[in-house]
């Protein structure tokens, strides 16, 4: 109990709002209350993990087979067992009969001696020594050595009716006990049902209610075990900071409004890039020279809004030159995907994700790049839906998936827009149906726009006007899919956050201007924005502008 309160001081068990020794003369009785919102079984695995609650040790099952140390499993350690209690009790078993032996052949000596008794005691007061009366012994009633021996060491009181008869009884017991115990040595069910026997005995004798859970296969308790599994958003500013904050800590506004800081930068620094995914996800991290990083989401330091975060060379080791382009969150890697990456030269390229579940310490290659070209989105797909790539300029191209051929990671893809010269790819997104396309653009300003607006046309086409970027609105910065409900995430150059609903945001035509998304300073302007599913929207709470 005091350990628990130590380590609930310490902040390495948490969640546990109250604790109580209910313990009396029926037995240890420990009650630990859990605050509200809080998942039992993560403080259950953190009361394993810091506690002895649970004890994990480790155990080799070495057994001496044939004289020789070796390595068994169950199915061999019970062989094993078996053939060494076969062993056991037939060698038991032979030790027996060789003593019942040895006693019948006394007996058998006996029984002529009280048989023929006033014989014996003439041949023993005759006789001048007990060498002679023994000699004359076996030669006069056939005895061996053993027998005379016996017969000359018997007392007097053995002589009587009552102790004659005992001694014929004996011998009769221990013919028949030689009898059955040349039947267990001749018959191997016979011994078996010895062998099963004496384990029910003990087992009725000594045994108890098993205490230890036999499983098929268990594993020792992970990183991922104490952690709940909770949405995060994680920033990742353009000179290489990172962080991850929980979702709720942004709170929805109403279209237009201020924002909230979201994440400290330095003055040069933008945010470029953020996401939402959950403490057990995999983020896979592709760079702009086209290599790819691993590392879990719970890896990432945590901090608050205001928290600048930490630097991504502290984090991954990134080569010099390379940066953070675009994060791919993944649950696992055993399922069918892909990865479909975008290149800013308008380039796309689909791997299937297996090829990146092992990584190497430096990063392994994900696309080869030609001079000048640099990664900029990384999607997942299921290799059977449709490509939106959206550029600086404003214009949009959607095209089928099944125009990309599925490719090694070495491989350097293949043109999906044909793009002007000063022109490049800023997003790319897989089409999800029944979702709307909110693209934003610099100057803070954006609209939604009904995903049938945007025809579907061949790979490698210039493409149609997705928002009009001239006057106010300035480039393209961002445009992803949403669907009613959604909220999304805008984040400025300064780090001023605005949370807000999708639903206030005006539907437009492709062809528009937008309306104003958030107020940004004049020297300030969008970085990036990202999506939040509705059932992670949280509950309005207070927040300094």
């Amino acid at each position: 109990m005091e350990k628990i309160g130590e380590l609930i001081r310490d902040k390495k068990i948490e969640g546990i709002s109250e604790r109580r020794d209910e313990s009396n003369r029926e037995g240890i009785r420990v009650v630990l209350e859990l605050g509200r919102g809080e998942i039992p079984q993560i403080v259950i695995n953190q009361l394993y993990k810091h506690t002895s609650m649970q004890t994990t040790f480790g155990i080799i099952m070495l057994a001496l087979v044939g004289r020789r140390p070796q390595v068994v499993n169950i199915k061999q350690m019970l062989q094993e067992f078996i053939s060494f209690r076969r062993e056991v009790v037939t060698r038991r078993t032979k030790y027996d009969l060789a003593r019942a032996e040895e006693r019948a052949h006394i007996l058998e000596g006996l029984r002529k001696a009280v048989d023929q008794l006033d014989l014996v005691i003439r041949l023993i007061r005759q006789a001048e020594s007990p060498d002679a009366a023994k000699t004359a012994l076996m030669a006069q009633l056939q005895l061996s050595e053993i027998q005379a021996r016996a017969i000359l060491d018997m007392r007097l009181q053995r002589l009587t009716q009552l102790e004659r008869h005992k001694i014929v009884e004996e011998h009769e017991q221990t013919l028949a006990l030689i009898a059955d115990l040349k039947g267990i040595l001749a018959s191997d069910q016979r011994l078996m049902g010895i062998i099963k026997d004496e384990l029910a005995s003990l087992k009725e004798e000594f045994g108890d209610e098993r205490r230890t859970e036999i499983l098929s296969e268990t594993t020792d308790l992970t990183i991922e075990d104490l952690l709940a599994d909770e949405d995060m958003v994680v920033t990742i500013t353009r000179s290489g900071y990172i962080k991850r904050t929980h979702v709720e800590a942004y709170r929805s506004q109403k279209r237009g409004g201020k924002g909230v800081t979201g994440m400290e930068t330095k003055e040069e620094d933008i945010v470029a890039d953020l996401f939402v995914a959950t403490t057990h996800s995999y983020l896979l991290f592709f760079t702009n020279k086209g290599k790819v990083h691993w590392l879990k989401v719970h890896e990432i330091p945590e901090g608050g809004r205001q928290a600048k975060g930490k630097a991504m060379v502290n984090v991954l080791s990134l080569a010099e030159g390379e940066a953070v382009a675009t994060c791919v969150p993944v649950r696992d890697f055993e399922s069918a995907a892909y990865i479909l990456l975008a290149t800013k030269r308008g380039k796309v390229k689909k791997t299937e994700l297996v090829a990146f579940s092992h990584p190497k310490r430096g990063g392994i290659q994900a696309i080869t790049l030609e001079d000048g070209d640099e990664v900029m989105a990384a999607r997942r797909t299921d290799g059977q839906r449709e490509v939106l790539l959206s550029t600086k300029e404003g214009m949009l191209i959607r095209f089928a998936e099944d125009e990309i051929r599925s490719t090694g990671r070495m491989a350097a893809g293949v043109k999906g827009i044909d793009l002007e010269e000063h022109d490049q790819v800023i997003a790319a997104e897989v089409v999800e149906e029944g979702m709307s396309v909110l693209t934003v653009t610099v100057r803070g300003y954006g609209k939604r726009t009904p995903l049938d607006e945007y025809r579907l046309t061949g790979r490698a086409g210039k493409g149609i006007i997705d928002i009009k970027t001239g006057g106010r609105n300035g480039p393209v910065v961002g445009m992803l899919q949403v669907r009613q409900g959604n909220d999304m995430l805008v984040i400025t150059s300064k780090g001023k956050m605005i949370r807000l609903h999708v639903d206030d945001v005006t539907s437009q035509g492709r062809n528009t201007m937008g309306v104003r998304i958030i107020d940004i300073d004049a020297d300030d302007q969008v970085g990036s924005i990202a999506r939040v599913e509705a059932e992670q929207a949280a509950q309005p709470e207070s927040a300094s502008p």
